[in-house]
Order: C-alpha cells, then sequence, then structure tokens
C-alpha cells in the first residue's frame, strides 16, 4: 500500500477524510455522519448538541447531520434524557459534583432544560449532603491539625463551591465536620521507655 493511501486509510476511519471520494458535495452522507457518531458514541455517552458540534467540525451539513441523528435517535443511541441521567449520577458519585455544578455542565453539553430538571432531580438534598460530608472528611485527613479554625472553614466551603455545592449546604456540612474534629480527642502519642 502506498504511503498516500495508508493516510488516507487512517484518516477515513477517523472520518476525517480531506479528500473528497465518498463525500457528496453536500457535505458528507447520512451513513457516513452516523459512522462518525457511533464511533464517537463508543468513547462515552454524548447529548444531541455535542453530536452536532462534532460533525459540524467535520464538515457534515445540517441536514446531514440532523437525518443520521434522527435515526440514532429512533433506535435509542442518541437519548439526552438519558445521557443527563447518566451524566448526572457518575458526576454526582465519583467526581462528587453538587447540583450547581452538574445543572451548568449539562448546559454547556446542549440538554434541554426539561431533561437536566428531570436527571437533577434525582440527586436529593440528603444525597447532596452526604456526598458533601464524605468530601470535606477525605480534605479535612490532609489538612493540617493545627491550621486556624476560620481558614479550614473557608478552605473547606470553597472547596465545595467549586464543585457545585449551595453555600448554606457547603457551611452546615463544614461546621458540623469541624466541630466533631474539634471536639474529637487529639491524637495522643504513647511513648513506652524501656
Amino acid at each position: 500500500m502506498a504511503a498516500g493511501s495508508e493516510r488516507d486509510a487512517r484518516e477515513t476511519e477517523a472520518g476525517e477524510s480531506r479528500s473528497t471520494p465518498g463525500r457528496t458535495p453536500s457535505g458528507g452522507t447520512v451513513e457516513q455522519a452516523k459512522e462518525a457518531c457511533l464511533r464517537l458514541l463508543a468513547v462515552r455517552a454524548r447529548s444531541r448538541a455535542e453530536l452536532t458540534r462534532r460533525l459540524a467540525a467535520k464538515g457534515y451539513t445540517a441536514e446531514v447531520a440532523d437525518a443520521a441523528l434522527d435515526r440514532l435517535a429512533e433506535v435509542g443511541l442518541v437519548d439526552d434524557a438519558a445521557f443527563a441521567e447518566q451524566w448526572v449520577t457518575a458526576r454526582h458519585t465519583y467526581s462528587g459534583k453538587g447540583r450547581q455544578a452538574l445543572a451548568q455542565e449539562l448546559r454547556r453539553k446542549g440538554v434541554a432544560p426539561e431533561d437536566s430538571a428531570a436527571a437533577l432531580s434525582a440527586v436529593s438534598d440528603d444525597d447532596e449532603h452526604a456526598r458533601a460530608t464524605e468530601l470535606v472528611r477525605r480534605k479535612l485527613r490532609t489538612l493540617p491539625r493545627d491550621l486556624e479554625h476560620e481558614k479550614a472553614l473557608r478552605r473547606l466551603v470553597a472547596m465545595l463551591a467549586r464543585r457545585g455545592y449551595r453555600s448554606s449546604t457547603a457551611f452546615t456540612v463544614v461546621k458540623a465536620e469541624l466541630d466533631a474534629r474539634d471536639d474529637a480527642p487529639a491524637d495522643i502519642d504513647l511513648d513506652i521507655e524501656d
């Protein structure tokens, strides 16, 4: 196989062909757009808006992209409600994100507000409080024990705020955990002499 042919084959596999063979003058075929979407979906779930942006970047026309995405939606491979649900569950559970951060992420991914609201409703106040408590406890283990109370409070609340927790939740959790740590007996150093 010639070097140029090999490169063209790799580019075609990646959906990034620079040449026009196999493409219609209107910006690609529906079948090619579906294949490009399937490759993207094999990596991770994506919203319809994400796929639309990626297809546009690859040079597909809006009509071709819509037709391909409509077909994928018919067979259940593109579903923003399911995507939002999966995204919220994973990001809350594994990344410790609060509802505010999750709502912002879903907006950036182009998920409709009604799909976002339905997915975000799965995270209750109790879930958010429990996850924030886990994050604070983990962070407390790395903070110096002699760190001023107010400084530790500010750091921990800021950490939760960056992760998208409401300030009321952050202050409640941090104050409770700092009070619990301050009430706990300090580590006792037992030096036993022979």
